[in-house]
C-alpha cells in the first residue's frame, strides 16, 4: 500500500487505542478559549441590539443568540468584536470615513 494509507491506518489505530482508554502513547493538547461577552461589548457602544447588529453586519437574531449564549461568534465576527471591545467607536469611525 501507499505511505499515505499506512500513515492514515496508523493514526486510526492510535485513535482506537486512545478511545479504549490507553492514553500512554498519546499527546493531548488543551486549548483554552476565552468567552466573549457580546452583551457587554455592545453596551460599551451605547447602541441598541438592532443598531449594533446592523453596524457589524449581522442579523439581530444572530446577535441575540450570541448575547444569550446559545451560539458563539466565530472567525471574522470574533475578530471584529475584539476590535470593538478595545475601541467601541471603531465601526462608526470606519463607516463614517467610507461614506
Amino acid at each position: 500500500m501507499s505511505k499515505a494509507f499506512d500513515k492514515i491506518m496508523a493514526g486510526l489505530d492510535d485513535a482506537r487505542v486512545y478511545l479504549n482508554g490507553d492514553e500512554s502513547q498519546s499527546v493531548t493538547h488543551q486549548i483554552q478559549v476565552e468567552a466573549i461577552d457580546v452583551s457587554a461589548i455592545r453596551e460599551t457602544t451605547g447602541l441598541s441590539q438592532a443598531q449594533f447588529a446592523r453596524s457589524i453586519g449581522v442579523a439581530k437574531g444572530t446577535l441575540l443568540n450570541w448575547e444569550h449564549g446559545r451560539r458563539s461568534p466565530q472567525g471574522p465576527a470574533k475578530v471584529l468584536l475584539a476590535l470593538v471591545a478595545k475601541r467601541p467607536s471603531i465601526v462608526q469611525e470606519l463607516l463614517a470615513e467610507n461614506s
